[in-house]
């Protein structure tokens, strides 16, 4: 009888001690979420603070980080609730005779099924965040890079994947697929080298539509100074090709023109961007 007594009352033990490293488990698991939880809400403020420090004209929104280490957070508090009540629950069935239960944990799938779905979102989103943050680089690079020429100001300049002659081949594509006509292509190191010069590949493009110009020139005179537009392709002293153009909301500013006419004039900034891709 004593035997017997004795070997129940371990087993009702270990069953207790099991309860409580469960238990115990479940508590490190809420606190592992709500700290993830607390770094994925700041990583937001990371990257802002990245992007700050580069000098960026416009940081875009990591407002999503907040939202997951929020939900991490909620989660890690929700286990911690869950775990207690389980807790006393086997407690008062081990009190009352009973054993714990032998099939698998339904909390334990239900927070691993949780973290699945977040970390999938989580996927795609420091993927887009990636996407978005290497072209504001790209972006911050040509501004950044770009020679002393850059500075002037109501100039842009753009980096271009291919050599002079290509990008300009490219553009001269372009215009004539937009039925843009092309006034003027003046080569200035080709004039140069007839001097006995030289320099660095360089290209000015001159072109443009009477019927897009026409009411430019009628709303603001001086814009004839400007027009037709221009683009300027040219290679830099490391060999680095740019892509050159007044900035269509300079010329507006400059010459005060009407801000529906903008769109005759913005024409350079897609025909550039193309042309250096």
């Amino acid at each position: 009888m004593d035997a017997s007594t004795g070997t129940k009352q371990t087993a009702d033990l270990r069953d207790s001690l099991a309860a409580e490293r469960t238990f115990l488990a479940w508590i490190r698991t809420g606190l592992a979420l709500m700290g993830f939880g607390f770094v994925v809400a700041r990583f937001g403020l990371f990257l802002q603070q990245v992007e700050f420090m580069q000098h960026a004209a416009s940081a875009p929104s990591y407002g999503l980080s907040l939202w997951f280490g929020t939900a991490l957070i909620a989660a890690g508090v929700l286990v911690f609730l869950l775990s207690a009540w389980q807790y006393l629950r086997w407690f008062r069935q081990l009190n009352q005779g009973g054993t714990l239960p032998a099939g698998p944990s339904m909390q334990a799938v239900l927070v691993a099924s949780f973290l699945a779905l977040v970390g999938l979102a989580m996927v795609i989103y420091l993927v887009s965040v990636r996407g978005d943050t290497n072209r504001h680089l790209n972006n911050h690079e040509e501004v950044s890079m770009a020679p002393a020429a850059t500075a002037t100001k109501g100039i842009i300049d753009k980096r271009s994947n291919h050599t002079v002659e290509q990008t300009v081949e490219k553009l001269k594509s372009i215009l004539q697929a937009k039925g843009v006509t092309l006034f003027a292509l003046v080569d200035h190191s080709g004039e140069a080298e007839k001097v006995g010069m030289k320099m660095p590949p360089t290209k000015l493009l001159i072109f443009g539509s009477p019927k897009a110009g026409t009411p430019l020139m009628l709303a603001a005179p001086s814009i004839a100074i400007d027009l037709p537009l221009k683009i300027l392709v040219w290679e830099d002293a490391g060999g680095k090709v740019w892509v050159s153009y007044n900035s269509p909301e300079y010329l507006r500013e400059r010459h005060g023109l009407p801000a529906e006419l903008l769109q005759n004039i913005a024409v350079v900034e897609a025909l550039a961007t193309k042309a250096a891709e």
